[in-house]
């Protein structure tokens, strides 16, 4: 079938019915694809009522047919004379600009894109309910087959510039501002991980040098006369203390002098990466003049020209309507703290399987190979439960009917993180706070379904337990997402580009091809994007920045592994952009949006969960008491003994077996004569009752909170009053810029008064 051109005035004979010759110069801004519905068919008739209300507007459409059909759509120029004039020529500040209208080629594609989603046919239906209804396939702007591209794809989107400076003039010039936002923040953020990667990486060493040189270490090594109570009801025998010795000097290499300062400097580190984006973010737009754009304003500018009739959406609110989506909002959360629970039962039934194994070395490590299971089931709930997190939150924007898109954007940016966080952070937080603190004492254990005992912490702390399950989820979602990222693309275009070259070849071999049809189809075997394209790269790095700064007390070498990570994600985004998919719709913007709040937010937890960890996670604190309260150096008799010497032995509190429960099947207890084990708290040995030393650790635990949290936030407050948000050279700048502006128009007054 010949190529087909839709010209204005409207006619009323058929659109296929037509041809005209379209000048050679001609750049499509997008392009339509449908599958050949049969002619008369509903399908068929939408299509056609669509393409006849983009005539009406004057677009240019031409048909190309191949196994499918393609609609080219150009738009005419009084659209963007029209956007302009509304809007006062907001593109001055760039100079890449269309040969065909003097106005931006991001901006064109952003208008007809506008255009395109908002044309109405009789029904009502839009090009969002089009493509649903499989009417349409798909529709999408035309890479370029320009220098810009072929730059971008030299110097920008390949593995071996990895190590090089991006080019962000660049990447605006040709998918947008926002996109070059991203790309300018994840640079950014990448670059300041390198100040926190570098104390992670030396607290780290600092453990492995005294690894074995901790005090605490040293005692749990050498206490193979301390008899320890078991760790599940059945099969499980008395172990000596010494059993654990390796474990105790892992978690000495996570849980050391350093650990306090390290939080700390993360905790300015946050804020300090915070105001220093700022900066950077008004140095990277200084040159772009859009102190005077407005989101609502283009907006509404755009649906004027689209529409002349357009009825104004007004701001409204439901508290009705709030109120319900609070509830499912918390519903949906209860759910994830729920799955979070049932991690924590699998965790419990699998350290007791593995208690009652019949292979030594997986008794010895039953407790680390049910955290070690456990993670990895975590991750997979990650996986299956951010696709669930993605459909409840769009089904609440809908609920709450946002009068913009961008207020949808933002509505829905704020639930998909605050679902996402509680699915990934949920069972980190049990295992920080509350493993090992809510199980209660032998006698009187706490037990799921009156069955399985809750876990324990090892004597030397559960932050190892933290740390595991950390590093687990880090390294898969780092290695495993970003694989199945990059290959999963360039797998589907593989597939694409083989299909359509089988489809076309013998019709390439019968007749020369025409130049548009051979772009549309190059671009149509590349992989789809959508409006969540850039949002799942944004939502990615934001949930490695919580990772980075809220518990990395517990992991030091956190920022280390997010650094090299991002080294790679930003080729890996840039390729998947350039070369693999479709061109994103750019899209205009002043900055990062919400995600800026949502930095600020994780700046606030990080400070919290930091503190926490150190005060109830980390064995910092009952050393910190047991040195100046209870040590032998408060004796003051002795300067050459260490000062935490005695502390497993004040640590372990005494359990008579004769008062274990019932059911406790102990083995080899009238062999080996024990009358007696010990278990980790500070309890009485007549009642079992809590100690002195718990309430002083308990006051000296809340007190260093209280005092932690209000010097890092005191930290962070001033941190953020003394960094300017925006330098003062882009202030003079924008000054300048401003009284030229208004000079030029004194001086067009005065030439027109004269005249």
């Amino acid at each position: 079938m010949k190529d087909e051109i839709m010209l204005t005035p409207w006619r009323e004979f058929p659109v296929e019915e037509f041809e005209v010759l379209v000048p050679n110069q001609v750049t499509w801004d997008f392009v339509l694809v449908c599958d050949n519905h049969k002619l008369g068919s509903e399908k068929a008739v939408k299509r056609k009522k669509f393409l006849e209300e983009l005539e009406k507007k004057e677009f240019i459409i031409k048909k190309i047919q191949d196994k499918k059909l393609f609609y080219g759509v150009w738009a005419p120029s009084r659209i963007f004379r029209k956007y302009q004039w509304l809007l006062r020529n907001p593109d001055r500040g760039s100079q890449n600009s269309s040969t065909q209208e003097d106005v931006l080629i991001t901006t064109r594609i952003r208008i007809v894109n506008f255009i395109l989603q908002n044309t109405e046919i009789n029904s009502q239906e839009k090009l969002r309910d089009l493509i649903k209804e499989k009417v349409f396939e798909t529709a999408f702007p035309l890479h370029e087959e320009k220098e810009q591209i072929e730059f971008l794809k030299h110097k920008w989107a390949r593995w071996r510039r990895m190590c090089c400076r991006q080019p962000i003039e660049e990447i605006r010039s040709y998918f947008g501002e926002k996109v070059a936002l991203y790309f300018a923040w994840l640079g950014w953020y990448t670059c300041i991980l390198a100040l926190a990667a570098f104390p992670g990486l030396l607290l780290f060493i600092y453990g492995i040098i005294y690894f074995n040189s901790s005090q605490v270490s040293k005692e749990i090594c050498e206490a193979n006369t301390t008899i320890m109570c078991p760790l599940c009801d059945q099969k499980c025998p008395f172990w000596h203390l010494s059993d654990t010795c390796t474990y105790a000097k892992v978690t000495h290499l996570l849980d050391n002098e350093g650990t306090v300062v390290f939080a700390i400097f993360m905790a300015l580190w946050a804020t300090l990466f915070l105001e220093l984006w700022k900066r950077k973010r008004a140095e990277v737009v200084s040159g772009w003049e859009l102190y005077g754009w407005d989101e609502d304003e283009e907006e509404l500018a755009l649906e004027l020209i689209n529409n002349p009739e357009y009825d104004l959406q007004k701001y409204q609110h439901s508290y009705v309507r709030s109120m319900i989506v609070l509830l499912l909002v918390l519903l949906t959360i209860i759910v994830l703290i729920g799955i979070a629970h049932a991690l924590v039962i699998y965790r419990v039934v699998a350290t007791v399987i593995f208690s009652q194994s019949d292979s030594d070395l997986i008794r010895e490590w039953a407790n680390t190979l049910a955290v070690l299971t456990g993670a990895v089931l975590h991750y997979m709930t990650i996986v299956i439960m951010t696709k669930v997190n993605r459909c409840v939150a769009l089904f609440l924007c809908d609920l709450e009917k946002p009068r913009t898109f961008s207020k949808r954007e933002n509505n829905f940016t704020v639930k998909i993180f605050t679902f996402q966080f509680f699915t990934h952070f949920s069972s980190l937080i049990y295992i920080a706070f509350f493993l090992g603190r809510i199980n209660g004492r032998p006698g009187n254990y706490v037990r799921v379904a009156g069955k399985w005992r809750l876990e324990e912490c090892h004597p030397s702390g559960c932050i190892t337990d933290l740390f595991i399950q950390m590093a687990t989820i880090m390294i898969l979602k780092q290695t495993l997402s970003n694989v199945v990222e990059y290959i999963s693309p360039w797998i589907a275009y593989k597939m694409r580009k083989l299909q359509v070259n089988a489809k076309s070849k013998v019709q390439v071999e019968q007749e020369a091809e025409d130049p548009c049809k051979e772009q549309w189809l190059r671009n149509y075997q590349l992989n789809e994007v959508n409006v969540f394209s850039l949002f799942n790269e944004f939502l990615e790095m934001m949930i490695q920045y919580s990772f980075t700064t809220i518990f990395v007390a517990a992991f030091p070498l956190a920022p280390l592994l997010a650094f090299f990570n991002n080294i790679i994600e930003i080729r890996l985004d840039a390729i998947k952009m350039v070369r693999l998919q479709r061109r994103t719709v750019p899209r205009k913007a002043k900055d990062i949006g919400i995600w800026l709040q949502v930095l600020e937010a994780i700046g606030i937890l990080s400070v919290i969960g930091n503190g926490l960890v150190i005060a109830i996670t980390s064995d910092f604190i009952p050393l910190q008491v047991y040195k100046y309260t209870y040590s032998p150096c408060t004796l003051g008799n002795d300067t050459n003994i260490d000062c935490l010497t005695g502390y497993i032995n004040h640590s372990l509190s005494v359990f008579r077996v004769r008062d274990f429960e019932w059911h406790m099947k102990l083995q080899d207890l009238a062999e080996k004569q024990i009358t007696e084990c010990r278990y980790r708290d500070y309890r009485n040995n007549d009642d079992y009752s809590y100690s002195v030393q718990f309430w002083h650790v308990f006051a000296a635990r809340l007190a260093f909170l209280i005092i932690f949290e209000h010097v890092a936030l005191c930290i962070k407050l001033i941190a953020a009053w003394y960094v300017p948000d925006v330098p003062q050279w882009v202030k003079n700048k924008n000054l300048e810029e401003k009284k030229k502006h208004l000079q030029e128009e004194l001086s067009v007054m005065d030439h027109s008064t004269e005249v």
